[in-house]
């Protein structure tokens, strides 16, 4: 297969093939079709059976992991739910919301420019449990309680210490004393003179 040949994925209706039609859903469709396209020409197409659209849950992130293992590049569907939405994003693959015309049909379209999908890294609706978001989490929470202790323990070292900085002499020494009477005052300045014999106090 020359490199220039891209695979698109088509949810089918029924059997697949390029005359069947496109599926409204994606995960519990009953078959996909992968369409080899090269340029603006379809070259070729083969069906796989969704073995997973009968599955109790998890329908639409292990079908969105099988067409990846098919290598396809682009995924048409009518919805898609926000499992699938991630698995394809986090892969890199374009998806398209078509449904209810022929798979041929549709695939021309997306080749001729009438309708664009997207990549889609953070779907609306509930997240996706598996192993990427365990690790986005986990960064995060690490990364904001880190910063958050950081900035604590900075701030309360730094007030404690500009307080014991600029804490008054008089809070950490005992009363004026004056050397020649014995008189003793509150230390409530710097400096101090007796006030009975007017010796500078100690």
């Amino acid at each position: 297969m020359r490199e220039s040949i891209m695979k698109i994925g088509v949810a089918s209706s029924g059997k697949g093939g390029l005359d069947d039609m496109t599926s409204p859903v994606f995960g519990r469709c009953p078959a996909f079709t992968i369409v080899e396209v090269d340029e603006k020409e379809i070259k070729s197409s083969y069906t796989v059976n969704n073995s997973f659209s009968g599955a109790t849950g998890g329908a639409g992130i292990q079908s969105a992991q099988m067409l990846i293992t098919e290598g396809i590049k682009v995924i048409i569907a009518g919805n898609y739910g926000p499992n699938a939405s991630t698995v394809f994003g986090q892969a890199g693959v374009e998806m398209v919301s078509l449904q209810g015309i022929p798979i041929k049909d549709a695939v021309m379209k997306y080749l001729g420019g009438e309708v664009k999908g997207g990549i889609t890294q953070q779907p609306t609706g509930q997240p996706m449990s598996g192993r990427g978001m365990g690790t986005g989490m986990g960064r995060g929470m690490g990364q904001g309680m880190g910063r958050g202790m950081g900035r604590g323990m900075g701030q309360g070292m730094g007030q404690s210490m500009g307080q014991a900085g600029t804490m008054p002499p008089t809070q950490t020494a005992g009363p004026f004393v004056c050397p020649n009477c014995g008189c003793t005052m509150p230390r409530t300045k710097p400096s101090m003179k007796c006030p009975n014999c007017g010796t500078e106090m100690m």
